[in-house]
C-alpha cells in the first residue's frame, strides 16, 4: 500500500472534522497547520449555545431565502469552518500557516468549486495564513496563495461558493 501524501493526509483530517458540522446543506471542516503541526480545527455550525439547524430540523437560510444559492449569509445560523479554526488559534501561530478546507454536500459529494467566501478571505488575510488548500475530489485539491488575494482585488468579484 502506498503512503498517502501530506496534503491529502491533512485534507482527510479536515474532512473528518467536517463530520461534526451541524449545517444541513453543506458540511465543512478545516484545520490550520503550521510547521507540520495542527494548531486548530473548525467546522460549520451555529455559535456556541445557539440552536443548530440540525437540532431545528431545517436550514434557516433555506427557509428565509429559498431562492438564494450564494450570499444571504445573514440568514444563516452557521459560523464557517474557516472562521471557527481562526478564532481557536493565536495570530502568532497562524503566521505563514496553511488552512486545509473540505466541503461535503448533503448528498455526500465534495462541494464543486469550493473556496472561502469573501468574509472568510478577509479573515484569512488578516490572520497571516499563507495558503489555503481546498479538496476537489478524494485525491485532488486546489491551492490558493493568500498573497494573490492581497495583491489582486479581483477576488472581491470572484466566485463565492460557500
Amino acid at each position: 500500500m502506498e503512503r498517502i501524501d501530506k496534503i491529502n493526509y491533512y485534507l482527510d483530517i479536515a474532512e473528518t472534522v467536517s463530520e461534526r458540522s451541524t449545517c444541513l446543506r453543506k458540511k465543512y471542516g478545516s484545520i490550520l497547520v503550521n510547521h507540520d503541526q495542527i494548531i486548530a480545527t473548525g467546522y460549520s455550525g451555529a455559535p456556541r449555545g445557539r440552536i443548530n439547524c440540525s437540532d431545528l430540523g431545517y436550514c434557516t437560510k433555506k427557509k428565509l431565502m429559498p431562492d438564494t444559492r450564494h450570499g444571504g449569509y445573514d440568514a444563516c445560523r452557521s459560523v464557517h469552518a474557516e472562521q471557527n479554526a481562526i478564532i481557536c488559534a493565536s495570530r502568532e501561530e497562524m503566521i505563514d500557516s496553511t488552512l486545509y478546507l473540505v466541503g461535503v454536500r448533503e448528498n455526500g459529494e465534495y462541494e464543486e468549486g469550493a473556496a472561502p467566501c469573501l468574509m472568510c478571505r478577509k479573515l484569512i488575510i488578516n490572520s497571516g495564513i499563507k495558503q489555503v488548500i481546498v479538496r476537489e475530489s478524494k485525491t485532488t485539491y486546489k491551492i490558493f496563495e493568500v498573497e494573490d488575494w492581497i495583491k489582486n482585488d479581483e477576488f472581491l468579484n470572484g466566485q463565492i461558493t460557500y
